[in-house]
């Protein structure tokens, strides 16, 4: 009798290690953006929830992190929040992988101040002189005599490059904060008064209402334009508000199996209601025509 228990008890460990060894060889890995984490993970969450056998594991660190993974082979899916360079396109084609972007949702990426600061709008080059370290005061830009402190990412965020490139302009003061997340950066301009930083506009807003305690600026392209905000779906797809730019996924070649429908899946309509309910915008119709060519 006992032999037989322990022969069933075998049985079992050895049906269920197989199982987790299973699931664990066909797991799609997803690495990348910080801005994109949340988002891609509910995306594969309602993917798997629709396709039983589908597992995903989904995990940050920086677009630069993502990238060098899929370069090395580690993964399946770089999430990037901005284009691969040509230097790192000819690094992963020496090492035998082919990228292929797939860009499936914008971000109007939000500059954040404290809510008790009375800014409520600037330039693209009152921001780019602010985190060059030009513009040190509050009250040089309407606001309160304050010395302004900085909040940003570190040199591996997609983000940190996107806006270093669009809206800097030149280089980051020395006294930016370097924060390792878009929720770190949240949480430093919500105890600081005199803070300013950029986010992906999904860390700005918590179930479609802004984060209690911070203040998304209006934003005009330069002194002759309107100030809009990011916070209104028209202004980014109308390209009213300056600082838009798409978010990636990168496969190593045209997808196929499971990765190519997941791919499909966020470009349905559901897939990009998804986008919208947290707090991102869709893709455009070029953008979408680009996808399709990919497959």
């Amino acid at each position: 009798m006992r032999k037989s228990l322990v022969i069933v008890s075998l049985l079992l460990m050895a049906f269920f290690f197989g199982s987790v060894l299973q699931a664990s060889a066909e797991m799609i890995q997803i690495r990348g953006s910080d801005t994109e984490v949340n988002l891609v993970q509910r995306l594969t969450e309602v993917f798997m929830d629709q396709n039983p056998g589908s597992y995903f594991a989904v995990t940050g660190g920086g677009s630069g992190t993502g990238i060098a993974a899929l370069i090395n082979k580690q993964i399946d899916i770089a999430n990037s929040s901005r284009e691969m360079s040509e230097a790192e396109i000819e690094q992963a084609r020496n090492n035998g992988v082919e990228p292929v972007p797939f860009i499936f949702a914008q971000d109007g990426l939000a500059v954040v101040v404290n809510s008790s600061n009375s800014v409520e709008e600037l330039t693209i080059e009152e921001i780019g002189a602010i985190f060059r370290g030009e513009i040190t005061n509050w009250s040089e830009v309407g606001g309160n005599d304050q010395k302004i402190s900085l909040y940003g990412r570190q040199s591996n965020s997609g983000t940190f490059v996107y806006f270093r490139a669009n809206v800097v302009k030149g280089d980051y003061s020395p006294q930016k904060k370097m924060m390792n997340g878009n929720a770190q950066i949240v949480e430093g301009v919500l105890a600081d008064r005199a803070g300013i930083g950029y986010i992906g506009i999904g860390y700005a807003v918590d179930g479609g209402e802004v984060v209690p305690g911070l203040s998304v600026l209006k934003v005009a392209a330069d002194e002759t334009s309107p100030a809009a905000t990011p916070l209104e779906l028209e202004n980014i797809m109308q390209g009213l508000y300056p600082i838009v730019r798409p978010l990636y996924h990168y496969t190593d070649g045209k997808p196929e199996g499971k990765v190519k429908g997941y791919l499909e899946f966020i470009m349905t309509e559901e897939g990009q209601n998804i986008v919208i309910k947290e707090g991102f915008f869709p893709i455009t119709d070029d953008y979408r025509r680009q996808n399709e060519a990919s497959f």
